[in-house]
């Protein structure tokens, strides 16, 4: 049932649906395509090389990368030459199913693993009371007490409810086995396979002859506790995968089904987001999430951008201002014209990114791979050299023997080891506003000593304050001139005149002036004549003022005015409000700070100052940013740089962490490591705290792997550890080293 409707799901992705949703083209249209599917039944690193070795035999596929901890394949492949049903057909070859990364069947498919997961933990649970049940009575029985006739019935009642464990419960891990071994590439699933076998087989030995080669014990109570234990390790490890794809599926969920689109005549139509097109006008009232990223053009409210940002508090959205598809509208209504779409929206780059890194596998992660079937081939031949020693010594215990050595020494805890812990922490900065593009920055984050800063976009916003307001001459008219130049300003677009006109705080009196034949002259500034016929300046000194104060960046006055009767401004670049915060937060961490920016020495130095920072430089074009870094890296600096991605590439591509500000369809194309979407730079300082933790996490679960091994392994060759104790051990050590990495989603 599950093959067929997984066919089902492709063959609709194919014919009826786009392959946008899931893909991305890196070499453009009619190039090489990059698709992101979901994988289901994997459970270790053995099942993510059984399907990328399926996919890679086919004609039209260049490479194929699965991350077993997210169980997400990323396929670059040619739509041309192959078809969605032939990659879905090789994958059930392998014994898989797979669906593409989009909300709706990737949710399915995640249901149907879940349900048939619960299923066989269900049965294998329920049926291993009964098992223990019927066993107790020999446990507990002394000599005598029991009649043989009795527990020979009991033995027999164990058989048969093993069966359904056998049969259903423990069914994946002999399909996986039978897949690795087919493959020559063997995985937990073998020694578990094995190590069930074994115990079944020689159990069913001893019940039906109890005076043969494999003695009188049976271990049935044994097979079912390891099967339920087993079945609910992974259980755990199924439920954090999911709960990494729910949270990559809310973002994506978060864009409404339909929008409300205008039409020329001021009516209106619901159309589904894929119909709109750049330039289309929108109404999006109260309680209604924005269908596409766009401008507003009219209304003023609150919107939630939560869900894509990671800030809870809600932002003031006026006219002018920039809103993202998936945020909300808290208030009604708003009037927006859609700038980007589809997968230029900052939710699809973010849905992107997301893929992309829950995909990788750093190179960490390969060394374990080979680590781990090194490591279970070493099991396989630990096992058969205990089972054929004991032989020889005491042939009744033979059996659990060499099963207590196959189930102890299950590699799962070793590939779980590192990917949990990468998933886990990924997920934790992408709640905080930080998408990794690439796992491996995390490890390079444990390194940083030297954090470089730009500053327009990255400490500072991208908007400007009036900083100070003067007149040559204390008239008493300072205020009454600077409401009228906020007045007139809100004429204007312009940068400086926006920040005018959105700076006036409370206590400043306010004045609306009818306003008359407003032009604005590119390069000096906005004029109007007021309601006297008088015509008044806001813009460059020289244009307003014959004697220009030197001081000023911006002047008002009316046309003639003498200089004593003009206004003059300065203006200054708005820092961020945890940019302070932030700068103290690193040099806490005993990491230097530096500042370089293209900007004037002066304007550098009036950021820099209150912020502590000695380390700056100004005037710096894109190769004196470049050089600045190299000499740090001469000097042995592991830098990390924080851009805005718009001028600073070069410096960015040379140093070994890069993080780009900001939002927008840069999200799906950008080359760098991380990207701070939430613009709040305290998120730094996390994301290099959280870096360190989970390299402890990373430590703590290898040396649990090692040290649970070094430690059961002679146990178990010595006789010491009957098989029960084998499994319990085992399915704790998986068990430990996903919640030991949940931690860090704290």
């Amino acid at each position: 049932m599950g093959v067929t409707t997984s066919t089902a799901g492709l063959r609709q992705a194919d014919d009826e649906q786009p392959l946008a949703p899931f893909t991305t083209w890196p070499d453009g249209p009619g190039g090489a395509a990059l698709s992101q599917f979901q994988v289901a039944g994997m459970h270790c690193a053995a099942c993510a090389g059984l399907v990328e070795q399926a996919l890679l035999g086919l004609e039209g596929v260049r490479s194929a990368v699965v991350n077993a901890a997210s169980a997400r394949l990323s396929l670059r492949w040619e739509p041309q030459r192959l078809s969605l049903e032939a990659i879905n057909a090789a994958v059930e070859r392998a014994g898989y199913q797979v669906t593409p990364d989009v909300a709706a069947p990737a949710r399915a498919l995640r249901q149907r693993e879940r349900r048939g997961a619960l299923w066989r933990l269900f049965v294998a649970g329920f049926l291993m009371m009964q098992v223990m049940m019927l066993a107790t009575p020999a446990y507990m029985a002394q000599p005598g007490d029991l009649a043989p006739d009795l527990e020979r019935l009991l033995r027999w009642g164990c058989w048969v409810l093993t069966l359904p464990v056998l049969a259903f419960s423990a069914g994946p891990f002999f399909s996986g086995a039978w897949r690795q071994l087919r493959a020559r590439r063997p995985g937990m699933d073998v020694p578990v396979a094995l190590g069930i076998a074994v115990t079944f087989i020689a159990s069913s030995g001893a019940l039906f002859d109890p005076q043969g080669p494999f003695g009188h014990e049976v271990y049935f109570d044994s097979l079912t506790m390891f099967v339920a234990l087993l079945l609910l390790a992974r259980w755990f490890e199924l439920g954090a995968r999911h709960r990494a794809a729910d949270a990559l599926e809310a973002v994506a969920d978060a864009v409404p089904a339909s929008a409300e689109r205008l039409r020329e005549d001021g009516s209106s139509e619901r159309v589904e987001p894929h119909l709109l097109r750049v330039g289309d006008r929108l109404r999006v009232v109260a309680g209604e999430a924005f269908a596409a990223d766009g401008e507003v053009l009219s209304g003023e409210a609150w919107v939630n951008e939560a869900l894509l940002t990671g800030e809870s508090a809600p932002v003031r959205k006026q006219p002018g201002d920039a809103v993202v598809a998936g945020s909300i509208n808290l208030e009604g209504p708003l009037l927006v014209a859609v700038r980007r779409v589809g997968a230029d929206t900052t939710a699809q780059g973010i849905v992107r990114l997301m893929q992309q890194a829950q995909s990788q596998r750093p190179a960490g992660y390969g060394v374990l791979d080979r680590v781990a079937v090194g490591f279970t081939a070493t099991v396989l031949l630990l096992a058969l050299g205990a089972g054929l020693a004991w032989w020889w010594w005491a042939p009744e215990r033979a059996v659990a023997v060499a099963v207590a050595v196959l189930i102890v020494t299950c590699p799962c805890a070793l590939t779980l080891a590192a990917p949990a812990a990468w998933l886990a922490a990924s997920g934790a900065l992408a709640r905080r506003g930080l998408l990794l593009a690439d796992l491996g920055a995390l490890e390079r984050l444990c390194r940083i000593d030297t954090v470089v800063l730009d500053k327009t976009g990255t400490l500072s916003e991208d908007r400007l304050a009036l900083q100070r307001a003067w007149m040559d001459e204390d008239t008493g008219q300072a205020a009454m001139l600077l409401a009228r130049a906020r007045s007139l300003a809100a004429l204007s677009r312009h940068p400086q005149s926006r920040a005018m006109a959105d700076g006036r705080v409370p206590q400043e009196p306010t004045v609306s002036l009818a306003w008359r034949e407003v032009r604005e002259l590119p390069g000096q500034g906005v004029e109007a004549c007021d309601e006297t016929g008088r015509r008044w300046r806001l813009g460059a000194p020289a244009w307003v003022s014959a004697s220009p104060d030197p001081e000023a960046r911006l002047a008002f006055g009316a046309e003639g005015a003498e200089p004593g009767q003009v206004l003059w401004m300065t203006l200054s670049e708005v820092l961020r409000p945890d940019a302070a915060e932030a700068v103290a937060a690193l040099q806490a961490q005993g990491l230097k700070v530096r500042l370089l920016s293209g900007d004037q020495p002066a304007a550098v130095r009036r950021l820099a100052e209150p912020l502590g920072l000695d380390g700056w430089q100004a005037g710096a074009d894109p190769a004196a940013k470049l050089a600045a870094v190299r000499a740090l890296q001469a000097d042995g600096a592991q830098v990390l740089m924080v851009g805005d991605g718009i001028n600073d590439a070069p410096v960015l591509a040379a140093a070994e962490v890069r993080v780009v500000m900001g939002q927008g369809a840069a999200l799906a194309r950008s080359a760098a490591d991380a990207l701070l979407i939430s613009n709040r730079l305290m998120t730094l300082v996390f994301a290099l705290q959280l870096a360190r933790r989970t390299q402890r996490v990373l430590r703590q679960n290898l040396a649990w792997a090692a040290l649970y091994n070094l430690a059961c392994v002679p146990l178990a060759l010595a006789g010491w550890l009957p098989p029960l104790a084998a499994g319990l051990g085992m399915a704790s050590s998986s068990l430990f080293v996903v919640l030991n990495a949940q931690r860090l989603q704290r």
